[in-house]
């Protein structure tokens, strides 16, 4: 969710921040040009001035003796070497009554013929194109010469950019500087906004996941986040202690029944013994009766079981796998001469991992007992270990009629049990019992076709502690 929420907040601070800064990048070099063309009005307002008392014409005799002229034409000679711009005063008809440098003319088109056109029209320069700093143009500015209320002359500048590009585009980096350390503020507080958000979905998360995988006791400090998230933590704890209580309630349940039932049901077969001696020998109900009374005693004996695989701890510890399974599969092995299976092993000598031995051993008696009874004689079980990467990997193939694509789906539910195999005798407890005995332990037991024949059961155990007795991070333990 991080992932998703960040980049949508970082888009969210960019726009904002560019929203701001190009009219703000606008507004800067707007501010700058218009403070260099108030100053060439300065000048060219200075310049009509002085030239609005010339009278005299460049090509009359008289010009060389005007001190009026003579003044007027030293001082542009002398901005223009001052300052490198162009300053020219031309008639109405475009003749140049004084310019700097000497042949410059009025500009034929452009920025500097507008603004020309608009001091004949009596107006002062005003508004002139903008200035980019990657745009090499010039700046034109012009004052009208007004005498006796007409226009008589015009004041021209036309000045280089190269300064004012220059400071425009200085400004501009201050900006990107100024917006790139405010876009790593927004970006680290984003992260930690999005951390105090989502922190409580992860613990969440976490023990979810922890009371998914049987760890009941997982709860979620409900003491950080929004206050929406901590309600909906308190929410989810009281939920996870009603459904602690009703699954203790439910094992409770079964156990004591599983052992309440028990007396009376022995008593009950006792009697069948004692009716079945007054009946004549061979009598075909009695016996049927004796077989499911004792059928219901395994029954409750597996339902005790089961309530007591879910219920208690696993004790894990450093094992040896291979040495327990190769001792299972030798305890085994006389049932499997017994019905003419044979029951081999491979693997390596000595493999550890951790696990609880007596549930280890009790799993694969179950699983041994279930592949040798579907086992047809004459038909092998085979059983193996090999590491594979950080599990033990223990596998039961079996060479018997194997289960459908829909029936797999199935295979380790409570008194579950193929249509095909009804007449073999069980409960429909013992893969369950197994599978809750390795769950309690980290490990896990699965099912697959076997080729070309048969079930394959596996079992795979961690080899490393940590990865079934290290809590998950941001959950407590039920108080």
């Amino acid at each position: 969710m991080r992932t998703r929420l960040l980049p949508l907040l970082i888009v969210l601070l960019a726009g904002v921040l560019l929203a701001l800064g190009f009219p703000l990048a606008a507004s800067i070099a707007a501010a700058e040009q218009q403070r260099v063309v108030v100053d060439r009005i300065d000048d060219t307002a200075r310049f009509a001035a002085l030239a609005q008392f010339v009278t005299t014409r460049p090509s009359d005799q008289a010009a060389e003796t005007d001190e009026r002229f003579n003044t007027l034409r030293s001082e542009l000679l002398r901005y223009e070497e001052l300052y490198d711009i162009r300053v020219g005063i031309f008639y109405r008809d475009g003749a140049a009554m004084a310019v700097a440098p000497r042949r410059w003319e009025v500009p034929a088109t452009g920025e500097g013929q507008r603004a020309f056109q608009e001091a004949l029209a009596g107006r002062r320069s005003h508004d002139p194109g903008q200035v980019w700093p990657l745009q090499h143009s010039r700046l034109a500015v012009a004052s009208p010469v007004i005498r006796d209320g007409d226009v008589v002359a015009v004041v021209v500048t036309d000045s280089p950019t190269g300064q004012l590009r220059s400071r425009i585009l200085h400004s501009w980096l201050l900006l990107v500087a100024g917006e790139t350390a405010a876009m790593l503020v927004a970006v680290a507080a984003a992260f930690r906004l999005t951390g105090w958000v989502l922190r409580p979905v992860r613990t969440l998360d976490a023990a979810t996941h922890g009371i998914a995988t049987g760890r009941l006791n997982s709860r979620v400090a409900a003491d950080s986040g929004p206050p929406e998230l901590r309600r909906l933590a308190r929410s989810f704890n009281e939920m996870a202690d009603n459904v602690e209580t009703v699954l203790e309630q439910q094992r409770a349940f079964v156990a004591d029944a599983s052992h309440q039932l028990r007396n009376p049901l022995a008593a009950l077969l006792l009697r069948i013994d004692l009716l079945a001696l007054d009946l004549p020998p061979g009598h075909t109900e009695v016996a049927s009766v004796r077989a499911e009374g004792k059928r219901l005693a395994r029954v409750l004996d597996d339902l005790l079981d089961l309530a007591l695989a879910e219920h208690a701890a696993a004790d894990l510890q450093l094992t040896d796998i291979a040495e327990i399974v190769t001792d299972r599969v030798g305890a085994w092995s006389p049932v499997a001469d017994r019905e003419q299976v044979a029951l081999t092993y491979s693997g390596p000598a000595a493999v550890t991992g951790w696990a609880d031995p007596v549930a280890l051993s009790s799993a694969l008696d179950a699983v041994v007992d279930n592949a040798l009874k579907f086992t047809p004689g004459g038909a092998p079980v085979h059983v193996s270990v090999e590491v594979e990467g950080d599990c033990v990997g223990i596998t039961v193939a079996d060479g018997g009629p194997g289960l459908t694509d829909e029936e797999l789906t199935r295979i380790g539910d409570r008194f579950w049990r193929s249509n095909r195999h009804q007449n073999v005798s069980g409960s429909g407890l013992g893969l369950s019992i197994s599978r809750a005995l390795l769950a309690a332990g980290g490990a896990t037991l699965t099912y697959a076709p076997n080729e070309p024949r048969g079930l394959r059961a596996v079992i795979k155990v961690p080899r490393h502690g940590g990865a079934v007795t290290g809590a998950p991070q941001g959950l407590t333990g039920k108080q």
